[in-house]
């Protein structure tokens, strides 16, 4: 997949695949965007802001999982993120300060 770029109104986004691996860059378009106050937070260092995994039994299926290990989630069910893809993510305080990203393909 050669590079390429998407905007919304809070954000760009740039996203490069390297084998199976997917990196997508985020870059905060306003003040208060989540990404622009994740690096005011950090010193304006950047960072990683999240990590996304994967998810081959489907979504729902892992916040059920991590709901009833005692996981904190954002996300109650799945919704629609970057690329039409079915995304929820789980609170930083239950998953050592990272905030994780759940994500399947509905199309697979």
């Amino acid at each position: 997949m050669p590079p390429y770029r998407q905007g919304s109104p809070q954000r760009c986004r740039a996203f490069f695949k390297v084998g199976q691996t997917k990196i997508e860059l985020l870059e905060g378009t306003s003040d208060d965007s989540a990404i622009s106050k994740f690096i005011a937070n950090n010193g304006g260092r950047g960072g990683i802001q999240h990590i996304a995994f994967a998810m081959e039994d489907g979504v729902a299926n892992a916040l059920a999982e991590a709901e009833e290990k005692g996981c904190r989630l954002i996300d109650k069910a799945p919704r629609k993120g970057a690329e039409g893809l079915n995304i929820a993510f789980l609170h930083p305080k239950s998953t050592c300060g990272a905030l994780i990203e759940l994500c399947e393909d509905p199309n697979k």
